[in-house]
């Protein structure tokens, strides 16, 4: 995800931070029973965290919001303005503070010294993250989300610049990376009936790749009910085409995910121009790039043929009509042919002709492969 000039990955989903607030919560409502603390919450970071919160809190209590800041940009200032906005008297209350996030410590050491001088009962502070290494403080904690390292976090009311805090998720700050080795990544086109599946396997087995599907990366995400699962059924539920974005994140995931490999085949992706610029510019991020498109090019009498005969076996009705079969290979012809224009004149594309012997075409496709190595 780019928010202005950085990129940022997927960090925490919203069903952990849910979870998290909502054992904080249960937490406070033991602990502040038959009490009725004052909570007391610093903007602008923490307003979705102290509303969530809130939700859950079944004590009797008030809550007021004040505003402090030590941040510009991606870095903490260490330098503190004065807490404004704080009408309330706090004397002889039972405090909690809510913040955001806590790494130098600093802005929460000067308001908790700064409260205690209003004589208050008692002052506890509730963070939704806190950075351990950053914090060299001797400040009292109570009531902690996620222990996180030194990144910079954005979403879920945290900001860049003040841009991302409407984010439902907390995404962290991307690192660039550098080419540790030369990855072969292809991409790997042909229409219905081409022999796709079967090239595929065979590329797979021999130079030891990775394999992308779009459709199974969907399929899984929405399954396991992930953050960009979740994102995807929500365009899909309200009929819309789910954004280029949400395929790249998902496949930013599974690239992230697999470790340590000789590249990557991806199965039918992209389809669009503005999806190769977005895969480019991913795996650039990732440190490396695609090697070559590779395109099976079969004529549509013979993949019909092929289809219609293997429709017999399959139980696919769309495999048994030629009007729908031979729709299935324009879509996919007007689809790809703009890809394949784009790889072209980046001198990475590279035609195989589908029709001949399973080793035959293999052998071709592999001479394609072995002159990108």
């Amino acid at each position: 995800m780019k928010i202005k000039d950085k990129e940022f990955e997927l960090y925490i989903d919203n069903t952990k931070i849910i979870n998290k607030v909502k054992e904080l919560a249960e937490q406070i409502n033991k602990d502040y029973k038959d009490k009725n603390p004052l909570f007391i919450a610093i903007l602008n970071g923490s307003f979705m965290f102290a509303g969530d919160l809130m939700k859950y809190v079944d004590v009797d209590s008030q809550i007021t919001f004040i505003k402090v800041s030590s941040y510009v940009a991606t870095q903490s200032t260490g330098n503190i303005k004065e807490a404004i906005g704080l009408q309330e008297n706090i004397f002889q209350r039972d405090i909690i503070i809510i913040e955001d996030i806590v790494d130098s410590g600093k802005t929460l050491t000067h308001i908790t010294e700064r409260f205690k001088e209003l004589g208050p009962k008692s002052v506890e502070i509730a963070t939704l993250l806190h950075k351990p290494e950053m914090n060299k403080t001797d400040l009292s904690l109570k009531y902690i989300g996620f222990d996180i390292p030194n990144k910079f976090v954005i979403g879920y009311g945290l900001d860049y610049d003040g841009y991302g805090r409407n984010e439902q998720c907390i995404y962290q700050l991307s690192e660039e990376k550098t080419i540790t080795k030369n990855m072969l990544n292809l991409v790997l086109f042909g229409p219905p009936g081409a022999g796709k599946g079967t090239q595929s396997e065979k590329i797979i087995d021999k130079y030891k790749l990775t394999h992308i599907a779009t459709g199974d990366l969907f399929r899984k995400n929405l399954s396991e009910g992930t953050a960009l699962g979740r994102l995807a059924q929500g365009y899909m539920d309200e009929g819309h085409l789910v954004p280029d974005q949400v395929v790249i994140d998902m496949v930013d995931q599974k690239i992230k995910a697999t470790g340590d490999t000789n590249g990557f085949i991806f199965d039918g992706f992209p389809r669009t121009v503005a999806q190769a610029e977005a895969l480019d510019e991913l795996l650039t991020k990732n440190g490396t790039a695609i090697s070559g498109m590779i395109a099976l090019e079969v004529s549509e009498e013979e993949l019909v043929n092929r289809i219609l005969e293997r429709g017999k076996t399959s139980g696919r009705a769309d495999d048994q009509n030629i009007e729908k079969i031979q729709t299935r290979v324009g879509v996919y012809n007007k689809e790809t042919l703009p890809v394949a224009a784009y790889y072209k004149t980046r001198n990475k594309f590279s035609s195989i002709n589908g029709v001949g012997g399973i080793d035959e075409i293999f052998e071709n496709i592999s001479t394609a492969i072995d002159a990108l190595k």
